[in-house]
């Protein structure tokens, strides 16, 4: 029988990257383990199958989780899912108009000030120099106005306070009826 010193050395490089591999793997299933949140009264010594269905199991309700809460920054944010059927366009036709988002305005006053939120599409760009014509000529400075663009949504956020030309007759329910006049024709 003779010696092959290539069929040795290939076998002890085999056991070396599979050794290597095992090593590595373990550094991983490991890191995977430490990022789990573990309930720390308990300090018995989990199976690895046990880890790692807990890790796909937390993946799972950080999934969940976060669906939660997108739907819940979309609501915030007023923006309403639009479902294919039929029946939902017809209740949901107060959103678009042809391509357009309709703009959503909701102006409040607390004492000496005035806050207008608009939300509109990037096609009623008007919108938001009439709100501040409107503003200025109910007698209200405007303090700042700050805007986001998100997808096709444009949030608009104007602060103003009374300014020296203010009437009492004029106020936050006249500047509404003449926004919605102007946006939506009322």
């Amino acid at each position: 029988m003779e010696f092959n010193p290539t069929s040795s050395s290939s076998r002890v490089d085999r056991r070396t990257v599979e050794k290597n591999r095992r090593i590595h793997m373990k550094a991983l299933y490991s890191k995977l383990h430490s990022l789990v949140p573990h309930n720390s009264s308990s300090r018995e010594v989990i199976s690895l199958p046990d880890q790692l269905q807990e890790a796909a199991n937390y993946i799972k309700k950080l999934q969940i989780k976060l669906e939660k809460m997108n739907e819940e920054k979309d609501n915030l944010m007023g923006i309403q899912k639009l479902e294919i059927n039929h029946e939902d366009k017809i209740k949901n036709s107060n959103l678009m108009v042809g391509q357009q988002r309709i703009p959503r305005i909701d102006v409040r006053g607390t004492g000496s000030s005035l806050e207008a939120i608009l939300i509109t599409g990037v096609d009623f760009q008007f919108l938001f120099s009439e709100t501040i014509r409107v503003i200025h000529e109910e007698g209200f400075d405007v303090i700042n106005a700050t805007f986001s663009i998100v997808n096709d949504t444009v949030f608009h956020t104007i602060h103003a306070q009374i300014g020296e030309n203010y009437a009492q007759e004029n106020g936050v329910s006249r500047i509404t009826e003449r926004l919605n006049s102007i946006a939506y024709g009322i």
